[in-house]
């Protein structure tokens, strides 16, 4: 479903959180793996001498190669998996896009903050414009301070939200080639919500009937979403109808099950390569504490 996954980093433990996660996901979908790094001259040259020889050059130079060192040594990480290193110049943000760019199904994975040493390279400021810059697929992982670097990541389901919206739906053909290969759960969930306008004091005791029709509503809906993905061949796959509004019930959804990976399918309006997420998917990057899968609505 990928032709590879890219994973900039910065030399910074926080951003290597990505790793476990880029690991498990390489492996099951027996994706090859590129490693890039990227050297912005302007950063370092404020530690250019030129009176003591220290050149902009030479410091480029010196970095490059121990990028290069440093990520060879990431790459051994990766069993069974071909990686590439890449070190190229520029700044960060706009190498990454360019580069997933070249190839539409190229997976961009990568944390969502992290601060380097030499370069002071801001990986959250990054991710932030790769987010809205990248029209490719992005897995963004929240870094913790507690967080690991080693081994493989556990992802045993992936939620999708559906909203009832066409676009929503766009996600399902990914879900459920992503779930077969890491042989995980479906969860298809919906949140149902009155209005915020809605008072008890307007409907009285017609509230409860209300709340119910919406309930009933949301379980026909994911009912027949169910049918669909069994019909894609995937049978592991179960509802969630939550009461309460879009983000804030996929981030306790998260929190309340372990090793999951959600999956959203966003919109966005391109001019020169900007794209306005949906504000649920946002919230979401932002809280939760699972990894999340941003999907552009074709």
């Amino acid at each position: 479903m990928y032709t590879k996954m890219l994973i900039p980093l910065d030399e910074s433990r926080v951003a290597e959180q990505v790793l476990p996660y880029a690991r498990c996901l390489a492996k099951a979908l027996a994706m090859p793996v590129e490693l890039l790094e990227v050297i912005d001259p302007e950063a370092l040259n404020v530690l250019a001498r030129p009176e003591e020889g220290r050149y902009i050059d030479t410091l480029v130079d010196e970095k490059t190669q121990t990028s290069k060192s440093y990520l060879q040594t990431i790459a051994q990480s990766f069993e069974g998996v071909h990686v590439n290193c890449l070190v190229e110049n520029g700044k960060a943000e706009e190498r990454v896009i360019e580069r997933a760019a070249a190839d539409k199904n190229t997976l961009i994975v990568m944390a969502t903050h992290g601060r380097s040493g030499i370069q002071r390279w801001m990986l959250g400021s990054v991710a932030d414009k790769v987010l809205h810059g990248a029209t490719n697929h992005l897995l963004l992982v929240r870094a913790r301070e507690s967080g690991t670097v080693s081994g493989l990541a556990a992802l045993t389901s992936v939620v999708a939200p559906l909203d009832g919206s066409s676009l929503a739906e766009q996600v399902l053909p990914h879900v459920v080639e992503l779930a077969k290969r890491l042989k995980a759960k479906l969860v298809l969930m919906r949140a149902y919500a009155l209005p915020p306008a809605v008072t008890a004091d307007e409907y009285g005791t017609y509230m409860e009937e209300l709340v119910k029709n919406l309930e009933s509503e949301t379980l026909d809906y994911l009912a027949q979403k169910i049918k669909e993905v069994q019909s894609m061949g995937l049978a592991n796959v179960e509802p969630v109808a939550s009461f309460g509004y879009g983000a804030e019930e996929i981030i306790k959804l998260g929190r309340q099950t372990p090793d999951n990976l959600i999956a959203m399918c966003t919109h966005g309006r391109s001019g020169v390569k900007r794209w306005v997420l949906g504000s649920v998917t946002e919230r979401v990057v932002q809280h939760s504490g699972d990894p999340v899968l941003i999907i552009r609505a074709a």
